[in-house]
């Protein structure tokens, strides 16, 4: 049985949850989570939300959360100037926020981006989208996160620019806890894009967003994974989305050595729509898992999932999800889509998608591939002259195209487009160091 190692949470102590900062509801809110922690139950890889996972490597003892920002010589360096014009820029380094820009245009539109504990009405944000936490990771990160950013877009106000959130982790041996609040008010629309990076560190991050969507409204969100080649990540997605309203999601998942992220769009107004994409590629022995849960709570609601990826070296993907129409959800559509390509024998992935219907006029479906580059279409292009090695490129650049056109702002289309072009570069390399070896050894 693969079960979750180091669960004593010896170095999660209330001793360093009391001194992280924050206002007096914070730290309440972190008391009474510490206090039912021992009751939390495991994570165990027989159950069906955490199967095929590597959860059971995960020794928590090797972890210890920060009670203050811990000293390193790290500079935060990013170029972001392809996001042209920002509504706003928040830096958040190891959990705390350490930069804070807005527009002066947000600012009088009364747009607050910042520490929670700054917002006004901030303690409304937490279990806005989440009720409770969904596992042991959304307890210890509600425990031990020390500065949540708040993202709120008042009603009626449209910001044409986005908002960029940069989360760095540079503490080895740390566990990280980051957490974004996004509200997007009735009759608004915002993009905020979250862009996780790290340094080659050891260490456990784990994730929050919580985001909701009032009437009307209209959020696009982006994720952008780096994370180093030593990172586990453990994430948790939350979105609620209001009558009328609209969450348009994209991840991009390309760093980390087990990088898990869990994604509930909960569709609770008649008519609200929830569509989801991403698209991942693993290389030597990563393991890139995704749990997506999309939830239809009222009429009229629709909801739409494509995740894509690319495998190869010895490295793995997770996919399950499941499609929930409510008895009250009637004259839902609903549409679930996983593809993965193994570029390579060692290369798996595991894909299972799951429909669970509780009334009848509803239109829903799900289908999930898992094959090699099509031969077909490669020999297509061989037969005009395209070296195979080419033509696997070319088909794979397409593979990702459908998903990079979803994504919410052009420069996170770019990022994707240019980290598939890293790999695939990596790949060619490779796939030529090998015709060499074979032919020295002929």
């Amino acid at each position: 049985m693969d079960r979750l190692r180091g669960t004593a949470l010896n170095a999660f102590s209330a001793n360093v949850s009391t001194g992280l900062p924050g206002p007096d509801w914070l730290a309440a809110l972190r008391r009474s989570t510490l206090e039912g922690l021992d009751d939390v139950e495991r994570p165990d890889a027989d159950e069906e939300v955490w199967r095929y996972s590597r959860v059971g490597e995960i020794d928590l003892d090797g972890y210890a959360p920060l009670k203050r920002q811990r000293a390193a010589d790290t500079v935060v360096q990013r170029d972001l100037s392809a996001y042209g014009e920002m509504a706003a820029v928040v830096v958040v380094r190891n959990g705390w926020v350490v930069e804070t820009t807005s527009s002066s245009d947000a600012v009088d539109a009364g747009v607050y981006v910042g520490p929670v504990g700054e917002a006004p009405d901030g303690e409304s944000l937490f279990g806005a989208a989440i009720e409770a936490p969904v596992d042991l990771f959304s307890h210890l990160n509600q425990g031990f996160g020390p500065e949540p950013v708040a993202v709120v877009v008042p009603d009626g106000v449209c910001l044409q620019a986005p908002i960029v959130v940069v989360v760095l982790t540079d503490a080895d041996g740390a566990a990280v806890f980051p957490r974004v609040l996004v509200r997007c008010g009735d009759d608004a629309a915002a993009t905020v894009v979250e862009l996780h990076t790290s340094t080659d560190v050891d260490s456990l991050v784990v994730p929050v967003l919580e985001a909701t969507v009032g009437r009307n409204g209209h959020l696009r969100h982006g994720l952008v994974q780096e994370l180093g080649p030593r990172v586990f990540q453990l994430g948790h997605q939350a979105f609620r989305v209001g009558q009328s309203g609209r969450i348009d999601a994209f991840a991009a998942a390309l760093g980390g050595d087990y990088a898990r992220t869990r994604t509930d769009c909960r569709l609770v107004g008649r008519g609200a729509e929830g569509r989801l994409a991403a698209a991942y590629f693993g290389e030597a022995d990563q393991t890139l898992d995704f749990r997506t849960f999309q939830d239809h709570a009222a009429p009229d609601t629709r909801s739409e999932l494509l995740f894509k990826g690319a495998l190869d070296g010895a490295s793995r993907s997770i996919y399950t999800g499941l499609i929930r129409v409510r008895p009250e959800a009637v004259r839902t559509v609903a549409n679930q889509t996983n593809r993965n390509v193994k570029l390579s024998p060692e290369a798996w992935a595991e894909s299972v998608p799951n429909l669970e219907i509780e009334t009848d006029d509803v239109v829903c479906s799900h289908a999930s591939t898992v094959s090699p580059v099509d031969e077909d279409q490669r020999f297509f292009l061989e037969s005009r002259g395209v070296p195979t090695v080419t033509a696997e490129r070319l088909l794979l650049e397409g593979f990702f195209e459908d998903v990079a056109a979803t994504a919410p702002h052009p420069a996170v289309a770019e990022t994707l487009r240019e980290a598939l072009a890293d790999r695939l570069d990596r790949r060619d390399a490779n796939s030529g160091e090998a015709v060499v070896e074979m032919g020295a050894t002929a």
